[in-house]
């Protein structure tokens, strides 16, 4: 039995396969200049860690929010412009952003 490029090169004598390319490259994501501003807050009793500011597009701003979420292995959300990250992690996702090649500004405690 051939395999089905074989039978693709019997049907397309002069077609070329073309070598396929691997993408493991994060996506790229807009810097801006302005800070980022990282905050602390307490909703319900529960703490929780807000990055708001960032000036870029949406889709940019949900796979950063996706990107926090999953290094530091919490659950949360982004609303209203908004990174809601469930648990009082500034100093890690700081230490994050500026490893991306943001500027992170710390607001409140």
């Amino acid at each position: 039995m051939k395999s089905l490029e074989d039978q693709l090169k019997n049907l397309f004598p002069d077609h070329e396969s073309e070598p396929e390319v691997e993408n493991n490259e994060q996506p790229t994501i807009w810097l801006q200049e302005e800070p980022l501003l990282c905050k602390y807050e307490k909703r319900k009793g529960k703490p929780i860690t807000i990055i708001e500011g960032y000036a870029g597009a949406d889709s940019d701003f949900k796979i950063l929010a996706k990107e926090i979420k999953q290094l530091l292995s919490v659950g949360g959300s982004f609303k209203n412009e908004q990174i809601i990250i469930q648990g009082d992690y500034r100093d890690k996702i700081m230490a994050f952003l500026k490893e991306k090649g943001f500027k992170v500004k710390r607001v409140g405690g």
